[in-house]
C-alpha cells in the first residue's frame, strides 16, 4: 500500500506507466503523479463534481501489466493473470477496509470503483510531512506536549482499528503524516499494506 503523498512530492512524468496529465477517470482529472510503488500510482487529481483536489490511487503493478493506447490496464502475459487478479483483490480489500473507518488520524476513502481493467480509490490530498521528515527538520527534539499529541492521536486511531480486528503492523515515523492546512497538524496513520495482508491471512 502506498500512503497519500506528502505535499512536497514532486509532480512528475517519470513514471512511464502513469496516466497522462489531463486524462479523465470518472469525474477526476489527472494533474500529475505524486508517487508510485510496485503495485500502484498515486496522482494528484481534480474532482470536477466537488471542485477540490484529491489523491487518486490506481492499481497498476508495473511488472505485471501495461497500459494500452487508451486508459485501460492489461496483463503483460496470460501467465501473470492470476497474480494480477490477486493483487487487484488485495487493493479492493484495502479500499473497503479503510472505508469502514472514520477517524481524523485514519486515511479516508471517498470513493472506490473498478474500471479500465483495474481499480481506483480516491482519498483526501493530505498536505504535510511525515513524522520522520518533520523530526529531521528540527534543531531540538520535540517537547513532551508535541510527542503526546502525536502518540495520543495514533493510539486513538489504533484503538478504532483494533476494535474491528485490524492490526496495522508497520507503525514507524515514515508512516505517520503530520497533515497541515485545515487539519492543523493532525497526525494521520499511513500505509495499510501490512494490515491488508493480515486481513487476507497472507
Amino acid at each position: 500500500a502506498m500512503p497519500p503523498p506528502e505535499a512536497n512530492a514532486s509532480l512528475n512524468a517519470d513514471v512511464p506507466s502513469a496516466l497522462p496529465v489531463g486524462a479523465r477517470v470518472a469525474e477526476f482529472e489527472i494533474r500529475g503523479v505524486l508517487g508510485s510503488g510496485g503495485f500502484g500510482i498515486v496522482y494528484l487529481a481534480w474532482d470536477h463534481a466537488l471542485e477540490r483536489e484529491v489523491a487518486l490511487k490506481e492499481y497498476m503493478p508495473s511488472t505485471l501489466a501495461g497500459r494500452g493506447g487508451d486508459l485501460s490496464v492489461s496483463v503483460r502475459s496470460s501467465s501473470m493473470a492470476g497474480t494480477f487478479a490477486l493483487g487487484l483483490r488485495s487493493f479492493v480489500n484495502e479500499a473497503r477496509m479503510l472505508a469502514r473507518f472514520d477517524h481524523p488520524s485514519l486515511v479516508k476513502v471517498y470513493r472506490f470503483w473498478e474500471d479500465n481493467g483495474t481499480a481506483y480509490m480516491v482519498m483526501p490530498y493530505y498536505k504535510g510531512r511525515t513524522l520522520r521528515r518533520t523530526r529531521a527538520g528540527m534543531v531540538m527534539p520535540p517537547g513532551e506536549g508535541a510527542c503526546r499529541k502525536v502518540l495520543e492521536a495514533v493510539l486513538a486511531a489504533l484503538d478504532v482499528l483494533h476494535k474491528e480486528g485490524v492490526f496495522h503492523r508497520d507503525i514507524a515515523p515514515d508512516n505517520i503524516l503530520i497533515a497541515e492546512d485545515g487539519a492543523g497538524g493532525v497526525p494521520v496513520l499511513l500505509d495499510f499494506g501490512a494490515a491488508r495482508r493480515v486481513i487476507e491471512g497472507g
